[in-house]
């Protein structure tokens, strides 16, 4: 297996973040544009308007735990550690971003939401618990 594999889980994470900037982009856009607020109101957080205020903070969610995958992407890369099990648990850890990104943005049922989410989070423990076995020699 080519250990770049694990460069295009973490390039899907990255495409997603730019959806979610365009997202919110359009609705800032659509909020002014209506009248709901002014520009200059998003020169602070918090008085973002509540039609764009969910996707400024899964913007946020998106540099949270997304940080330690990065991480292990690239610390697999460079121990050699990329295999089958360690790229399919990052494609779905991504899977679950995805998910976890369209639920939030459309209507943010939160207990769909926080499912979501800790399962990307088990995933990803458990791809960290694979990589500290990878260190040990023991897989």
């Amino acid at each position: 297996m080519r250990q770049t594999a694990i460069f295009w889980p973490m390039l899907a994470h990255v495409l997603l973040v730019y959806i979610v900037y365009l997202v919110m982009l359009k609705r800032r856009y659509t909020a002014v544009k209506s009248g709901e607020v002014r520009v200059s109101q998003y020169k602070l957080r918090s008085t973002e308007p509540a039609s764009s205020v969910t996707v400024a903070n899964n913007l946020i969610n998106q540099f949270e735990l997304p940080v330690l995958f990065h991480v292990l992407c690239l610390a697999l890369f460079v121990t050699n550690g990329v295999n089958y099990l360690t790229l399919a648990l990052m494609w779905l850890f991504i899977v679950t971003r995805y998910v976890h990104a369209w639920v939030h943005l459309n209507g943010n049922h939160v207990p769909r939401r926080t499912s979501v989410f800790f399962l990307g989070a088990g995933i990803l423990l458990i791809a960290w618990t694979w990589f500290a076995l990878h260190l040990l020699g023991a897989v």
